[in-house]
């Protein structure tokens, strides 16, 4: 790839939202890969300067390394689609339904994908909630958790009744939409996608081994305790059909470019159900997409390269269809 005809790139990083830390080493991440391929990449976080900049300064594509509100969840991509400015990821609508948990939930539901069972709560109504209800709803453990949030922030695994108050407002302090739901008992396995339309395909399941199965915010970001088995260790079949359910819940969505689902497999019933889609996923020493797409032989740099060169706008593919 002639990295030259990429143009001037702005590598989004920072923003205002409760992942910044984590988007702040993301957006380094790329931006060293891409400089080193000879791109030339220049950081720019949206939380300390104007998005209108972009334009007067003649940038002609940006990278997406935000993650969480204001960055993954359409606003940006909206900005970049009045400055014409192509950007990696989904585009508005994808990017709005995927960023909200419930909604892709039910998006997936309306088409017969797996997914728990879940019920929402709305922050003005935590007075009136019952919470025996919930508990016969659901089940327990139940994972309490903000709609509109990533990287486990705000989530609580709850296992008995007497947790339950304090997990509904932990997530309600994150979000006035507050989702509860089945936890499935399982494997746990991510799994990301590439591309669009008929070029979509999945990389390599990795299956995640946390301590005390608890892979939150710490033991995803900043321990080395966790375990990331890829080659999975799972039957084929049970990887085949996996990447086969991404693929369709990513399309399903009108995702492009690139994401990565999180998926649990019953213990039981060997069954998989989907549990969220991250559309700017993380490109940290730790993440998640890098390390699958190693896997399957693709480079950070190349990857990063790779992304970078699929940024487009929605307008553009709209003229194309």
């Amino acid at each position: 790839m002639n990295t030259r005809n990429l143009g001037k790139v702005a590598v989004l990083m920072g923003g205002r939202s409760a992942e910044r830390e984590v988007s702040l080493m993301s957006g380094q991440g790329v931006l060293q890969a891409l400089r080193a391929s000879g791109v030339d990449a220049h950081a720019f976080d949206p939380a300390e300067r104007d998005l209108g900049a972009l334009k007067q300064e003649q940038f002609d594509r940006c990278f997406i390394a935000l993650h969480g509100r204001y960055g993954e969840d359409g606003t940006v991509q909206g900005a970049l689609e009045l400055l014409g400015i192509p950007y990696t990821g989904s585009g508005v609508m994808a990017s709005s339904i995927a960023m909200d948990k419930t909604m892709t939930k039910r998006v997936w539901l309306a088409e017969g994908l797996p997914t728990p069972a879940y019920v929402l709560v709305k922050r003005e109504q935590l007075g009136q909630v019952s919470l025996e209800q919930l508990i016969h709803t659901l089940g327990l453990p139940m994972i309490v958790k903000p709609a509109r949030e990533g990287s486990s922030i705000g989530v609580t695994k709850v296992v008995s009744a007497q947790e339950l108050p304090a997990a509904l407002e932990a997530a309600g302090v994150c979000d006035a939409d507050i989702l509860c739901e089945q936890c499935i008992v399982g494997d746990e396995v991510t799994c990301p996608v590439l591309g669009e339309g008929e070029q979509t395909h999945a990389l390599p399941v990795i299956r995640i081994v946390a301590p005390a199965g608890n892979y939150d915010y710490q033991n995803k970001y900043f321990t080395d305790d966790t375990q990331y088995l890829v080659p999975s260790g799972l039957p084929l079949a049970e990887e085949k059909a996996i990447e086969a359910l991404v693929v369709k819940a990513y399309q399903l969505l009108g995702c492009r470019g690139w994401g990565r689902l999180d998926v649990m497999i019953d213990a039981k019933t060997r069954q998989p159900y989907l549990l969220e889609i991250n559309t700017s996923p993380g490109m940290t020493g730790h993440s998640l997409v890098p390390m699958s797409a190693k896997a399957a032989g693709i480079s950070y740099e190349a990857l990063c390269q790779q992304l970078l060169a699929s940024a487009s706008l929605d307008h553009v593919q709209e003229a194309r269809a």
